[in-house]
């Protein structure tokens, strides 16, 4: 058995920051699912309450197989593939008139665009050996 380096300590605390805050967005939308619904309902996603249900299952299971890293490539791509698409859909700043609303709307964007980066970056080390992680 050998010791941990700091770089694998490091390694899961970016993983446990990482993924911890994608899992809690997830658990948000369950506890707002009327909220998020409405949301999505008039940017008009089919079947809204399912899409935040779902998208909630993604950022749940996603955020949480990074942090153990179980699965890595399957949830960073889940997350990537939910990241870029719902911000394109949902914050389409550049529709939006209201200079206090698209600021708003660029926020939302840019942080989706961050967090996809992150899951991609995730995504590519995937198939290597994550040291203090789970594995199949």
């Amino acid at each position: 058995m050998t010791l941990a380096t700091v770089s694998d300590v490091a390694f899961l605390l970016g993983r446990l920051l990482f993924g911890g805050v994608l899992a809690f967005m997830g658990v948000n939308h369950f506890q707002q699912t009327d909220w998020l619904a409405g949301y999505a309902e008039s940017k008009g996603v089919p079947a809204p309450t399912v899409a935040v249900l779902g998208s909630g299952v993604v950022l749940v299971l996603g955020g949480l197989a990074l942090v153990v890293g179980f699965v890595p490539v399957i949830a960073g791509a889940a997350l990537a593939l939910f990241l870029l698409s719902s911000a394109v859909l949902f914050h389409d700043f550049w529709t939006v008139e209201d200079p206090e609303e698209r600021q708003s709307e660029m926020t939302g964007f840019l942080k989706n665009v961050a967090l996809a980066g992150g899951a991609i970056t995730l995504l590519a080390v995937g198939g290597a050996s994550w040291p203090l992680a789970l594995s199949l």
